[in-house]
């Protein structure tokens, strides 16, 4: 299977225009914003579980990166609240599930393989003030990619042009970049060369932006 597969163009999805598609697990349901290959596959997902639901126990060949939108995210591990950022890189396991039901955005298989710092936070605990109108937290960086958020306020501009590419997800509000409005669960790639130019609309905005990781796109053998 293949989803927005090019990485070269520029891909801008409204996820909330999506149809909810079943994953192999009753009750644990997926939007597909991108991905390449099966049920193993490098995928970028919102991910939705319904209350008292889960996923069977695996282990993360390819590493998952998420973030809670909605509701509470469990495993083994504890309890992960909206707002909080994971990072489970190669070789680790759990079972996730959700007693209450939550809605996650996840990333799949896009790891360096010998990446194994594993972590998660509060997003919003990590922000502090940038410049007039932004608000920022550094949640990862690497020789690969850089993730942050931002928060814009109403009619703050974001210019971005780190090499590597670039995707956005907005979490909160809305924005616009290139004549395109943007509204939470609207996601966003550009390719490499590509720079970001966006302007927070009248409710301010909540990004989740990562940087860099287009110059290495893998997938499962």
């Amino acid at each position: 299977m293949e989803i927005n597969a090019d990485f070269t163009q520029r891909v801008l999805v409204h996820s909330d225009e999506l149809e909810w598609q079943p994953s192999p697990m009753p009750g644990v349901d997926r939007r597909m914003l991108d991905r390449i290959g099966g049920e193993v596959a490098r995928a970028t997902s919102i991910v939705r579980y319904a209350p008292g639901q889960s996923f069977s126990a695996h282990t993360h060949g390819g590493g998952e990166e998420f973030i809670v939108l909605e509701g509470v995210f469990q495993d083994e591990h504890g309890d992960y609240p909206a707002g909080t950022y994971v990072r489970n890189p190669p070789t680790t396991s759990h079972t996730p599930g959700s007693d209450p039901g939550c809605v996650i955005f996840v990333k799949l298989w896009q790891f360096d393989p010998e990446d194994r710092n594993q972590f998660r936070k509060d997003m919003s605990a990590e922000l502090s003030e940038a410049c007039a109108g932004q608000r920022t937290a550094l949640l990862h960086e690497d020789s690969r990619e850089t993730v942050r958020i931002w928060d814009l306020a109403p009619g703050a501009e974001l210019e971005i042009s780190e090499p590597g590419g670039l995707e956005a997800l907005v979490l909160v509000g809305g924005m616009t970049e290139s004549g395109d409005s943007l509204r939470k669960g609207s996601w966003l790639r550009l390719p490499e060369g590509e720079a970001l130019s966006a302007r927070a609309e009248e409710s301010g905005a909540r990004v989740w932006i990562k940087t860099g990781h287009l110059r290495h796109i893998t997938v499962p053998e």
